[in-house]
C-alpha cells in the first residue's frame, strides 16, 4: 500500500517532530519499526503522541543491555531508513552513531532530528517548538503589533519545520541511493525548518514590502480583509478576501459601501476593521456560511477540531478517517497519489506488541528469542500470546 512499500524504517521511539515525520512515511506505505525502551508502555508522555503513531510495529529492547547492538544490526541490515530524535551524542554513546552504523551497512539512511542541530553553539540546549521557532524568526510576526506573539501550539517548528522536512529529507536521500547505492546523514533541525518557512515573508522584506514590525502588514492581521471576526454565537470566521474582485464579493455580504470602505487605503483600515466586526457581530455563524458559502469572498468558520471532521467538504474528501484507538477522527494520508496511495494500516502499537514477531523474521529462533528473554534484552516485550491487535484502518 502507498509508493514507499517496500522500504523499511527502523524508529526509535521519541517525542514530538520524529514521529510525525515517521507517520508521514508510514502513510506512503513504509514498512516502521519502532524500538521502544523498557517501560515505554508506563510513560505517560507517549499518550499524546497518539494521534502520529500509526502506522508501525513495535519492539521494546533495552538499548544498555550488551546484546541490544548485534539485534538492532540485524535489524538494520534488511532496513533502508534510521530515524532518531535523541540529543547529540547519545546515539553515539550507545554504539549505534552514524560513523558506525554507516560502516557496517553503507546504504543505511540515517535520520537525525534534533531541535537546533547536531552542531553549533546550542547544539547540546534543551528547548521545545515555541523556542525555536522564536530563534528562526518564525514566532515574531505573530499575533497583535501590542501584545506578545502567542504560541502557535507546536505547527511552526516542531511539526512544520521537523516533521516534515525529516519526512523530504529522507525521500530526497532514498532518490540519491538509487543511483548511487549509498546512504548518508539527514541531518534535520526544527530551527532550520522553522526558518525555511519564513523564506516567503523574508523575500518581501528584502523588497521593502514587509514591516518587521508585528501586525502592520497584508498577511498578519493589520488588514482589515485578512483577519478572524466573531459572530453572534461566539463563534469566528475567517477573512481572507485579498484580491480586488473577492473583496467586492465581502463587501456585497456584509451589506457595506465599496465607497466607505477602499481596499487599499491604509488610512481607513481601522474604521473597516470596526465596521467588518460590527457587521458579522450580528448575526451567529451558520448565518454567514450560508451567505458566503457560494461565493469568492474567502470567508470560511473557524472550525473547533470537534468541528472540523463534520464539515461537508471534508467528509465528501474523506478527510479524517477513524483510526483504531483514537476517538477523535484523524488526518487522512496525505498527499495524495493516484495511481499509488498511501493509506493507514495500523493504528498505534502497544509498546513491546510486535518484539516477538519481528525478532522471528530476523531469524531468532524460539529458542534465542526465549534466551533474549531471560537475559532482559528484550525489556517489557510482550508474548505473543498477550500482544494486542492494534486494528486496521484504511483511507
Amino acid at each position: 500500500m502507498g509508493p514507499l512499500q517496500g522500504i523499511r524504517v527502523v524508529e526509535f521511539s521519541g517525542l514530538g517532530a520524529a514521529p510525525y515525520g515517521v507517520m508521514l512515511l508510514a502513510d506512503l506505505g513504509a514498512d516502521v519499526v519502532r524500538i521502544d525502551r523498557p517501560n515505554a508502555a508506563h510513560d505517560p508522555s507517549l499518550a499524546g503522541h497518539l494521534g502520529v503513531a500509526r502506522g508501525r510495529r513495535s519492539v521494546t529492547l533495552d538499548l544498555k543491555h550488551p546484546e541490544a547492538v548485534g539485534i538492532i544490526d540485524r535489524l538494520l541490515a534488511g532496513a533502508d531508513v534510521l530515524v532518531e530524535g535523541f540529543r547529540p551524542g547519545v546515539m553515539e554513546r550507545l554504539g549505534l552513531g552514524p560513523d558506525a552504523l554507516l560502516a557496517r551497512h553503507p546504504h543505511l539512511v540515517y535520520a537525525r532530528m534534533t531541535g537546533f542541530g547536531q552542531d553549533g553553539p546550542l547544539a547540546r540546549r534543551a528547548g521545545h517548538d515555541i523556542n525555536y521557532a522564536a530563534l528562526a524568526g518564525a514566532l515574531h510576526p505573530v499575533g497583535e503589533p501590542t501584545s506578545p506573539p502567542p504560541p502557535v501550539f507546536n505547527a511552526l517548528a516542531d511539526l512544520g519545520g521537523g516533521g516534515t522536512f525529516l519526512a523530504i529529507g529522507v525521500l530526497a536521500a532514498l532518490v540519491e541511493r538509487s543511483t548511487s547505492g549509498r546512504g548518508q546523514v539527514v541531518d534535520v533541525a526544527m530551527i532550520d525548518g522553522a526558518a525555511s518557512l519564513t523564506g516567503f515573508v523574508r523575500g518581501l522584506l528584502s523588497l521593502g514590502a514587509w514591516s518587521d514590525a508585528r501586525g502592520s502588514n497584508l498577511l498578519d492581521g493589520a488588514a482589515p480583509f485578512y483577519a478572524t471576526y466573531a459572530c453572534a454565537d461566539g463563534r469566528f470566521v475567517a477573512v481572507g478576501a485579498i484580491e480586488p474582485a473577492f473583496y467586492a464579493e465581502l463587501l456585497a455580504g456584509l451589506g457595506l459601501d465599496p465607497a466607505a470602505h477602499p481596499q487599499h487605503d491604509r488610512a481607513g483600515w481601522e474604521a473597516s476593521r470596526a465596521a467588518f466586526a460590527a457587521a458579522f457581530a450580528v448575526h451567529e455563524r451558520s448565518h454567514w456560511e450560508e451567505v458566503f458559502g457560494g461565493s469568492d469572498a474567502c470567508v470560511t468558520p473557524v472550525l473547533s477540531l470537534g468541528e472540523a471532521a463534520g464539515h461537508a467538504h471534508h467528509r465528501a474528501r474523506a478527510t479524517f478517517v477513524d483510526v483504531p484507538g483514537v476517538g477523535l477522527p484523524l488526518p487522512a494520508p496525505a498527499p495524495r497519489l493516484s495511481r499509488t496511495p498511501g493509506g493507514i494500516s495500523v493504528g498505534a502499537p502497544a509498546p513491546g506488541a510486535d518484539t516477538f514477531d519481528v525478532l522471528a523474521e530476523l531469524g531468532y529462533d524460539r529458542h534465542a528469542l526465549a534466551r533474549l528473554a531471560e537475559t532482559g534484552v528484550l525489556s517489557d516485550a510482550v508474548r505473543p500470546t498477550d500482544a494486542p491487535s492494534s486494528g486496521t484502518a484504511s483511507a
